[in-house]
């Protein structure tokens, strides 16, 4: 059995790295010689459907609604940034590892509040401050 390099997101979230397809490819681009003969830029994908997140943190990252995210549910991410194929291996994951992230904690419940009186109290009076201007704005009639 082939063991794997853990990649810690969150205390309880890890991701194996036989789960994370990693290519690299020809950048795009300016840089001379250099980018028509070497493959610098990386090509990642992560299969959100396969992988071994919690089913809920599964949930939010389908529901995101990122451009990163195709609609088979594949996480793929291209970094080019750098001239040196590690430096942008690195960059793409920290990319990942960042959007995976940001859906691990649970948004709050938004609690109902109704307005304070003092909130409605200022509002009405800076509106009628704005109708007394405007009706000084008028022309004066005799």
């Amino acid at each position: 059995m082939q063991k794997y390099a853990l990649h810690h997101i969150t205390s309880k979230v890890t991701i194996a790295d036989n789960e994370i397809k990693i290519s690299a490819i020809r950048a795009q681009g300016a840089g001379g010689q250099n980018v028509n003969k070497v493959s610098n830029a990386i090509h990642l994908r992560f299969s959100i459907n396969s992988s071994s997140l919690p089913d809920p943190l599964k949930e939010r990252l389908l529901q995101l609604n990122d451009q990163r995210i195709n609609s088979e549910g594949v996480i793929v991410i291209k970094a080019q940034q750098y001239r040196s194929k590690e430096k942008n291996r690195d960059e793409a994951l920290k990319r990942l590892f960042k959007l995976i992230e940001s859906v691990s904690s649970v948004p709050r419940k938004r609690r109902v509040t109704r307005p304070t009186m003092s909130s409605n109290r200022k509002r009405l009076d800076s509106k009628t401050r704005h109708g007394q201007i405007k009706t000084l704005r008028k022309k004066i009639e005799d």
